[in-house]
């Protein structure tokens, strides 16, 4: 081994008899010179505000996938910027219909975001696929390769996809996801979906940022509920039992039949809507079409009623909240006498000198009163 420029090998002491070690060759750098002057060369311009939104406003993707980083940005600086373009792309939003699809692994949701967007944009649409998946903190793995399972639909122009960052908290991916929608919206999307992975916690943060939630499920697949939680199949709006072909046909209607007599027995939603069952087979894009009448015939009921634009005040209401209490918990983190102070009282937690709950009180005076100086 080679201990670096200037320096012999040890072993090539003359006490060492017998023994001689070659040098190594220098270790190369391990960027290309040239192609990183090439990089920064093209490297994009600085854009302003205005320039931002008049992208967004003209449906410009490249300069829409900038400002959804901005957004997705833990920088104070980008997080200003990104605020500033939301706040004036904001009249132009909420023309769409905003759709949360979530389904246990292995349900198709992928395939069925892929079959039923293809025949929207066939129908005329402007569709925007968002993710949320808050990832492992733990691995920091990333999240699924949304592109690669969507082949048909990445390619075609009027849609856009776009992964949620990843090792995030489900609350700050969340946030950003809300955000990002209204920056689609104004950039003409008039179809949002929102696709969680796999069942958990992210479910409700889904529920409260779209319309109509719909959840994808599968027949045959032993235990009818599959693990879904009670309250995932409660907020539902509607079900589509997918993979209905072949031999799974009768298992899908089987399966149709006993979800929409349990939906019966939960209390009736305030929108005046009756959850509905519908079974379809994204791989052959066979009763695809009539998931989406269900969706339409929601928003023309919900719209009719008044419940589909109370329910989105009172999302932007929960938002507001929200935010305020990501905001508070961030900066209460951050805060210098805190970080000071939070290993100490966490030693003595640990070993049991001092309650959790004196613990937090004494954090929370430090941090008020850090306030009022």
């Amino acid at each position: 081994m080679h201990f670096g420029k200037g320096r012999e090998h040890v072993e090539n002491n003359p006490s060492f008899k017998g023994l001689k070690v070659n040098k190594g060759t220098e270790h190369l750098p391990s960027l290309n010179p040239e192609a990183a002057q090439r990089f920064l060369k093209t490297k994009q311009p600085v854009l302003t505000v205005e320039q931002f939104v008049a992208g967004i406003l003209a449906g410009n993707i490249t300069i829409l996938s900038r400002a959804v980083t901005l957004v997705e940005s833990s920088l104070p600086k980008h997080q200003e910027l990104a605020q500033q373009i939301i706040m004036k792309c904001l009249p132009y939003a909420g023309k769409s219909i905003r759709l949360g699809i979530t389904g246990v692994p292995g349900a198709g949701k992928s395939t069925f975001i892929e079959a039923l967007g293809t025949h929207l944009i066939n129908e005329g649409h402007r569709l925007a696929v968002l993710a949320i998946d808050p990832s492992s903190e733990r691995t920091k793995g990333s999240i699924l390769g949304d592109k690669t399972r969507m082949e048909e639909l990445s390619a075609m122009p009027n849609a856009y996809i776009r992964p949620s960052p990843s090792a995030g908290s489900l609350g700050g991916v969340a946030r950003k996801t809300r955000e990002t929608i209204i920056l689609c919206e104004a950039a003409g999307f008039d179809t949002i979906f929102i696709e969680t992975v796999g069942v958990g916690q992210s479910e409700t943060a889904v529920h409260s940022m779209v319309d109509f939630f719909l959840l994808i499920l599968i027949a045959g697949a032993g235990d009818e509920l599959q693990g879904i939680k009670r309250g995932i199949v409660e907020m539902a709006d509607g079900i589509a039992v997918n993979k209905a072909d072949g031999q799974n046909v009768k298992k899908a209607e089987l399966a149709r039949t006993q979800y929409r007599n349990a939906l019966h027995l939960f209390p009736p939603s305030k929108s005046g809507w009756i959850p509905r069952v519908e079974t379809c087979s994204s791989l052959k894009s066979s009763g695809v079409t009539d998931v989406w009448a269900m969706i339409e015939e929601f928003v023309k009921q919900t719209r009719s009623n008044g419940f589909f634009n109370d329910h989105r005040k009172e999302q932007a209401k929960y938002w507001m909240v929200e935010s305020i209490q990501e905001k508070l918990k961030n900066n209460f983190f951050l805060n210098p006498l805190i970080k000071s102070k939070m290993p100490e009282l966490e030693g003595k937690v640990k070993n049991d000198e001092l309650s959790s709950f004196e613990a937090a009180r004494m954090l929370l005076d430090l941090y008020f009163d850090g306030l009022k100086k």
